[in-house]
Protein backbone atom coordinates (compact mmCIF):
# COMPACT_ATOMS: atom_id res chain seq x y z
CA UNK A 1 0.00 0.00 0.00
CA UNK A 2 1.28 3.31 -0.85
CA UNK A 3 1.41 5.60 2.15
CA UNK A 4 0.57 8.58 0.01
CA UNK A 5 -2.47 8.46 1.37
CA UNK A 6 -1.16 9.65 4.75
CA UNK A 7 0.44 12.61 3.18
CA UNK A 8 0.08 15.09 5.87
CA UNK A 9 -2.80 13.94 7.92
CA UNK A 10 -3.87 12.96 11.03
CA UNK A 11 -4.05 9.45 12.46
CA UNK A 12 -6.00 8.97 15.72
CA UNK A 13 -5.51 5.17 17.22
CA UNK A 14 -8.06 4.34 20.02
CA UNK A 15 -6.35 1.69 22.62
CA UNK A 16 -2.67 3.04 21.34
CA UNK A 17 -0.78 1.28 23.76
CA UNK A 18 -1.78 -1.98 22.80
CA UNK A 19 -0.16 -4.75 20.70
CA UNK A 20 -2.30 -3.15 17.69
CA UNK A 21 -0.92 0.21 18.41
CA UNK A 22 2.89 -0.40 18.47
CA UNK A 23 2.79 -2.79 15.76
CA UNK A 24 0.94 0.45 13.58
CA UNK A 25 3.44 2.60 14.67
CA UNK A 26 6.32 0.34 13.54
CA UNK A 27 4.37 0.04 10.42
CA UNK A 28 3.73 4.09 10.31
CA UNK A 29 5.79 6.03 11.93
CA UNK A 30 8.24 7.27 9.06
CA UNK A 31 5.36 7.59 6.72
CA UNK A 32 3.81 11.04 5.94
CA UNK A 33 1.71 11.49 8.56
CA UNK A 34 1.80 14.39 9.95
CA UNK A 35 0.62 13.29 13.59
CA UNK A 36 -0.01 10.17 15.34
CA UNK A 37 -2.33 10.44 18.47
CA UNK A 38 -2.63 7.19 21.00
CA UNK A 39 -5.54 7.54 22.78
CA UNK A 40 -5.95 4.94 26.03
CA UNK A 41 -6.68 4.98 29.49
CA UNK A 42 -2.85 3.96 30.63
CA UNK A 43 -0.63 6.61 31.47
CA UNK A 44 1.82 4.52 32.52
CA UNK A 45 2.45 2.62 29.23
CA UNK A 46 1.76 6.06 27.44
CA UNK A 47 4.83 7.42 29.22
CA UNK A 48 6.54 4.18 28.12
CA UNK A 49 5.89 4.47 24.34
CA UNK A 50 6.92 7.97 24.78
CA UNK A 51 10.19 7.61 26.25
CA UNK A 52 10.17 4.14 23.36
CA UNK A 53 9.95 6.00 20.05
CA UNK A 54 10.96 10.01 21.20
CA UNK A 55 9.21 10.65 18.45
CA UNK A 56 7.38 14.54 17.58
CA UNK A 57 4.90 13.12 15.85
CA UNK A 58 3.39 11.26 18.74
CA UNK A 59 0.61 12.95 20.52
CA UNK A 60 -0.68 11.33 23.95
CA UNK A 61 -4.03 11.60 24.75
CA UNK A 62 -5.51 10.32 28.32
CA UNK A 63 -9.17 9.16 27.82
CA UNK A 64 -11.98 6.54 27.95
CA UNK A 65 -13.99 5.70 25.42
CA UNK A 66 -16.85 5.58 28.15
CA UNK A 67 -16.69 9.29 27.63
CA UNK A 68 -17.54 10.97 25.11
CA UNK A 69 -15.88 14.64 25.77
CA UNK A 70 -12.51 13.07 26.20
CA UNK A 71 -13.05 11.28 23.17
CA UNK A 72 -14.15 14.37 21.03
CA UNK A 73 -11.33 16.03 22.54
CA UNK A 74 -8.98 13.66 20.75
CA UNK A 75 -10.98 13.22 17.42
CA UNK A 76 -11.08 17.10 16.90
CA UNK A 77 -9.02 17.95 13.70
CA UNK A 78 -7.79 13.64 12.75
CA UNK A 79 -8.41 12.56 9.46
CA UNK A 80 -8.36 9.17 9.74
CA UNK A 81 -9.28 6.69 13.39
CA UNK A 82 -8.10 3.27 13.71
CA UNK A 83 -10.45 2.28 16.60
CA UNK A 84 -8.56 -0.43 18.66
CA UNK A 85 -10.17 0.47 22.20
CA UNK A 86 -11.64 -2.69 23.52
CA UNK A 87 -12.57 -5.12 26.75
CA UNK A 88 -10.79 -8.17 25.18
CA UNK A 89 -10.11 -11.00 27.64
CA UNK A 90 -13.03 -13.67 27.72
CA UNK A 91 -13.08 -14.59 31.27
CA UNK A 92 -13.49 -10.97 32.37
CA UNK A 93 -15.78 -10.13 30.23
CA UNK A 94 -18.03 -13.15 31.52
CA UNK A 95 -17.57 -12.23 34.84
CA UNK A 96 -18.15 -8.33 34.32
CA UNK A 97 -20.64 -8.09 30.68
CA UNK A 98 -21.72 -4.70 31.61
CA UNK A 99 -18.33 -3.63 31.58
CA UNK A 100 -17.78 -5.32 27.80
CA UNK A 101 -20.51 -3.14 26.75
CA UNK A 102 -19.88 0.06 27.90
CA UNK A 103 -16.39 0.04 26.50
CA UNK A 104 -16.71 -1.98 23.49
CA UNK A 105 -20.24 -0.97 22.39
CA UNK A 106 -21.32 2.38 23.84
CA UNK A 107 -17.08 2.97 23.52
CA UNK A 108 -17.38 2.69 19.69
CA UNK A 109 -20.66 4.71 19.67
CA UNK A 110 -19.49 7.03 21.11
CA UNK A 111 -16.04 7.17 18.89
CA UNK A 112 -18.47 7.30 15.77
CA UNK A 113 -20.70 9.91 17.11
CA UNK A 114 -17.76 12.12 17.38
CA UNK A 115 -16.02 11.12 14.10
CA UNK A 116 -18.94 11.68 11.88
CA UNK A 117 -19.72 15.25 13.78
CA UNK A 118 -15.86 16.01 13.60
CA UNK A 119 -16.01 14.86 9.36
CA UNK A 120 -13.45 12.13 9.67
CA UNK A 121 -12.45 10.91 6.67
CA UNK A 122 -12.39 6.78 7.48
CA UNK A 123 -12.54 5.26 10.61
CA UNK A 124 -11.89 1.51 10.87
CA UNK A 125 -13.12 -0.61 13.68
CA UNK A 126 -10.79 -3.81 14.89
CA UNK A 127 -13.44 -6.42 15.41
CA UNK A 128 -12.62 -10.46 16.29
CA UNK A 129 -13.59 -13.84 15.05
CA UNK A 130 -15.66 -14.56 18.34
CA UNK A 131 -18.47 -11.88 16.95
CA UNK A 132 -19.67 -14.37 14.58
CA UNK A 133 -21.96 -17.08 16.36
CA UNK A 134 -20.99 -15.30 19.45
CA UNK A 135 -21.32 -17.31 22.61
CA UNK A 136 -19.13 -15.46 25.12
CA UNK A 137 -19.97 -11.94 26.41
CA UNK A 138 -16.67 -10.38 24.49
CA UNK A 139 -18.01 -12.35 21.27
CA UNK A 140 -21.67 -10.93 21.86
CA UNK A 141 -20.36 -7.16 22.79
CA UNK A 142 -18.13 -7.26 19.63
CA UNK A 143 -20.74 -8.32 17.66
CA UNK A 144 -22.96 -5.56 18.75
CA UNK A 145 -20.13 -3.55 18.14
CA UNK A 146 -19.94 -4.14 14.17
CA UNK A 147 -23.77 -3.88 13.87
CA UNK A 148 -23.03 -0.13 15.44
CA UNK A 149 -20.36 0.49 13.04
CA UNK A 150 -22.96 -0.61 10.35
CA UNK A 151 -25.65 0.96 11.14
CA UNK A 152 -23.80 4.29 11.87
CA UNK A 153 -22.25 4.11 8.09
CA UNK A 154 -26.01 4.38 6.98
CA UNK A 155 -26.31 7.59 8.06
CA UNK A 156 -22.74 9.17 7.91
CA UNK A 157 -23.05 11.06 4.32
CA UNK A 158 -18.84 12.41 4.73
CA UNK A 159 -16.92 9.58 7.00
CA UNK A 160 -16.31 6.36 5.92
CA UNK A 161 -16.39 3.51 8.50
CA UNK A 162 -15.25 0.03 7.89
CA UNK A 163 -14.55 -2.75 10.12
CA UNK A 164 -11.96 -5.60 10.31
CA UNK A 165 -12.66 -8.83 11.79
CA UNK A 166 -9.34 -11.44 12.54
CA UNK A 167 -8.66 -14.39 14.51
CA UNK A 168 -5.80 -15.09 17.35
CA UNK A 169 -2.44 -13.07 17.36
CA UNK A 170 -0.02 -15.05 17.61
CA UNK A 171 2.13 -14.20 21.08
CA UNK A 172 0.09 -10.84 21.52
CA UNK A 173 -0.90 -9.30 25.34
CA UNK A 174 -2.45 -12.15 26.70
CA UNK A 175 -2.68 -15.08 24.39
CA UNK A 176 -1.58 -18.40 25.02
CA UNK A 177 1.82 -18.44 23.11
CA UNK A 178 3.79 -16.42 25.55
CA UNK A 179 1.88 -18.81 28.62
CA UNK A 180 3.12 -22.03 27.15
CA UNK A 181 6.97 -20.35 27.15
CA UNK A 182 6.52 -19.27 30.38
CA UNK A 183 5.51 -22.69 31.57
CA UNK A 184 8.14 -24.29 29.60
CA UNK A 185 10.76 -22.02 30.97
CA UNK A 186 9.48 -22.61 34.42
CA UNK A 187 9.77 -26.07 33.79
CA UNK A 188 5.88 -26.70 34.31
CA UNK A 189 3.69 -28.76 32.38
CA UNK A 190 2.34 -27.22 29.44
CA UNK A 191 -1.65 -26.80 30.17
CA UNK A 192 -4.01 -27.00 27.24
CA UNK A 193 -7.78 -26.88 27.28
CA UNK A 194 -8.53 -29.22 24.64
CA UNK A 195 -6.35 -30.90 22.36
CA UNK A 196 -8.59 -30.81 19.32
CA UNK A 197 -9.92 -27.16 19.60
CA UNK A 198 -8.71 -24.91 16.46
CA UNK A 199 -7.85 -21.50 16.33
CA UNK A 200 -6.87 -19.07 13.20
CA UNK A 201 -3.06 -18.81 13.53
CA UNK A 202 -2.11 -14.53 12.23
CA UNK A 203 0.96 -12.62 12.86
CA UNK A 204 0.43 -9.09 14.41
CA UNK A 205 1.87 -7.84 10.89
CA UNK A 206 -0.91 -9.60 9.65
CA UNK A 207 -3.76 -7.52 11.22
CA UNK A 208 -2.17 -4.53 10.79
CA UNK A 209 -2.26 -4.92 6.99
CA UNK A 210 -5.89 -5.91 7.37
CA UNK A 211 -6.94 -2.92 8.82
CA UNK A 212 -4.32 -0.72 5.67
CA UNK A 213 -6.08 -3.25 3.25
CA UNK A 214 -9.45 -1.91 4.49
CA UNK A 215 -8.20 1.45 5.40
CA UNK A 216 -7.31 1.77 1.52
CA UNK A 217 -10.50 0.18 -0.01
CA UNK A 218 -13.39 -0.18 2.45
CA UNK A 219 -16.50 1.58 1.47
CA UNK A 220 -18.53 2.63 4.11
CA UNK A 221 -19.92 -0.56 6.08
CA UNK A 222 -18.19 -3.21 5.01
CA UNK A 223 -16.45 -5.69 7.06
CA UNK A 224 -12.92 -7.31 6.10
CA UNK A 225 -11.58 -10.71 6.62
CA UNK A 226 -8.25 -11.84 5.93
CA UNK A 227 -7.75 -15.43 5.42
CA UNK A 228 -5.80 -16.97 7.54
CA UNK A 229 -4.57 -20.86 8.15
CA UNK A 230 -5.34 -22.51 11.79
CA UNK A 231 -4.12 -25.14 13.66
CA UNK A 232 -5.33 -27.35 16.84
CA UNK A 233 -4.21 -26.43 19.99
CA UNK A 234 -2.54 -29.78 20.60
CA UNK A 235 -0.34 -28.64 17.27
CA UNK A 236 0.68 -25.63 18.65
CA UNK A 237 1.75 -26.79 22.10
CA UNK A 238 3.65 -29.27 20.49
CA UNK A 239 5.22 -26.68 18.00
CA UNK A 240 6.14 -24.44 20.61
CA UNK A 241 7.78 -27.37 22.69
CA UNK A 242 9.95 -27.68 19.45
CA UNK A 243 11.02 -24.54 19.16
CA UNK A 244 12.29 -24.47 22.59
CA UNK A 245 14.22 -27.45 22.67
CA UNK A 246 12.28 -29.40 24.36
CA UNK A 247 10.11 -32.02 22.27
CA UNK A 248 9.39 -34.08 25.35
CA UNK A 249 8.08 -31.57 27.37
CA UNK A 250 4.73 -32.30 29.55
CA UNK A 251 1.57 -31.14 28.01
CA UNK A 252 -1.36 -31.67 30.13
CA UNK A 253 -5.02 -31.21 29.15
CA UNK A 254 -6.67 -29.18 31.57
CA UNK A 255 -10.46 -29.06 30.31
CA UNK A 256 -12.29 -26.40 27.72
CA UNK A 257 -13.01 -22.95 29.75
CA UNK A 258 -16.15 -21.37 30.38
CA UNK A 259 -17.09 -19.60 26.96
CA UNK A 260 -14.69 -21.15 24.57
CA UNK A 261 -16.04 -22.37 21.47
CA UNK A 262 -14.17 -25.63 19.86
CA UNK A 263 -13.63 -24.07 16.46
CA UNK A 264 -13.97 -20.41 15.72
CA UNK A 265 -16.07 -18.63 12.34
CA UNK A 266 -14.30 -15.62 10.31
CA UNK A 267 -17.45 -15.41 8.27
CA UNK A 268 -21.28 -16.75 9.20
CA UNK A 269 -23.25 -18.77 6.32
CA UNK A 270 -25.50 -15.97 5.65
CA UNK A 271 -22.50 -13.45 5.53
CA UNK A 272 -20.68 -16.31 2.91
CA UNK A 273 -23.70 -16.27 1.14
CA UNK A 274 -22.92 -12.34 -0.03
CA UNK A 275 -18.80 -12.09 0.82
CA UNK A 276 -16.70 -11.05 -1.99
CA UNK A 277 -13.50 -12.81 -2.64
CA UNK A 278 -10.98 -10.31 -2.81
CA UNK A 279 -7.40 -12.83 -3.00
CA UNK A 280 -6.62 -12.73 0.27
CA UNK A 281 -9.32 -11.03 2.07
CA UNK A 282 -13.11 -11.65 2.37
CA UNK A 283 -15.06 -8.33 1.72
CA UNK A 284 -18.43 -8.50 3.75
CA UNK A 285 -21.12 -5.61 2.10
CA UNK A 286 -23.42 -4.42 4.49
CA UNK A 287 -27.19 -4.88 4.38
CA UNK A 288 -28.26 -1.64 3.07
CA UNK A 289 -31.90 -2.60 2.61
CA UNK A 290 -34.16 -0.09 4.17
CA UNK A 291 -36.20 0.47 7.30
CA UNK A 292 -39.51 -0.21 5.99
CA UNK A 293 -38.28 -4.27 6.90
CA UNK A 294 -40.03 -4.92 3.79
CA UNK A 295 -37.17 -7.15 2.41
CA UNK A 296 -36.61 -8.41 6.16
CA UNK A 297 -40.10 -9.92 6.39
CA UNK A 298 -41.42 -10.81 2.96
CA UNK A 299 -38.67 -11.94 0.80
CA UNK A 300 -36.62 -15.15 1.43
CA UNK A 301 -32.80 -15.14 0.30
CA UNK A 302 -32.32 -18.72 -1.41
CA UNK A 303 -28.04 -17.94 -1.01
CA UNK A 304 -28.04 -19.23 2.51
CA UNK A 305 -28.92 -22.54 1.61
CA UNK A 306 -26.19 -23.23 -0.29
CA UNK A 307 -23.64 -21.92 1.48
CA UNK A 308 -21.48 -22.48 4.63
CA UNK A 309 -19.42 -20.47 7.61
CA UNK A 310 -15.36 -20.25 6.65
CA UNK A 311 -14.32 -21.63 10.34
CA UNK A 312 -10.87 -22.96 11.85
CA UNK A 313 -12.03 -26.49 11.13
CA UNK A 314 -12.67 -25.69 7.02
CA UNK A 315 -9.87 -23.69 6.32
CA UNK A 316 -6.25 -24.35 5.85
CA UNK A 317 -5.07 -26.67 8.63
CA UNK A 318 -1.46 -26.68 9.49
CA UNK A 319 0.88 -29.36 10.73
CA UNK A 320 3.74 -29.08 13.26
CA UNK A 321 6.25 -28.47 11.02
CA UNK A 322 3.73 -25.85 9.19
CA UNK A 323 2.95 -24.28 12.46
CA UNK A 324 6.67 -24.35 13.50
CA UNK A 325 7.14 -21.94 10.49
CA UNK A 326 4.53 -19.32 11.10
CA UNK A 327 5.49 -19.03 14.25
CA UNK A 328 9.26 -18.36 13.44
CA UNK A 329 8.06 -15.13 11.82
CA UNK A 330 7.91 -13.83 15.30
CA UNK A 331 10.95 -12.36 17.07
CA UNK A 332 9.99 -13.30 20.18
CA UNK A 333 10.12 -17.58 18.97
CA UNK A 334 13.32 -16.89 17.54
CA UNK A 335 15.03 -15.36 20.16
CA UNK A 336 13.67 -18.81 22.29
CA UNK A 337 14.96 -20.96 19.46
CA UNK A 338 18.24 -19.19 19.99
CA UNK A 339 18.45 -19.88 23.96
CA UNK A 340 18.14 -16.77 24.69
CA UNK A 341 14.46 -15.69 25.29
CA UNK A 342 12.70 -12.63 25.53
CA UNK A 343 9.79 -10.70 26.67
CA UNK A 344 7.08 -10.15 23.90
CA UNK A 345 7.47 -6.32 22.66
CA UNK A 346 3.61 -6.70 22.00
Amino acid sequence: MGDQIFADKTLLITGGTGSFGNAVLRRLLDSELREIRIFSRDEKKQDDMRKLYNNPKLKFYVGDVRDYRSVLNAVRGTDFIFHAAALKQVPSCEFHPLEAVKTNVLGTENMLEAAITEGVERVICLSTDKAVYPINAMGISKAMMEKVAVAKSRSSERTIICATRYGNVMASRGSVIPLFVDQILGNKPITITDPNMTRFMMTLDDAVELVLYAFQNGRSGDIFVQKAPAATIAVLAKSVCNIAGKPEHQILEIGTRHGEKLFEVLLSREEMASARDEGDYFRIPPDLRDLNYTKFVEEGELRISHSEDYNSHNTTILDVTGMEQLLMKLPFMRALASGHPIQPDI
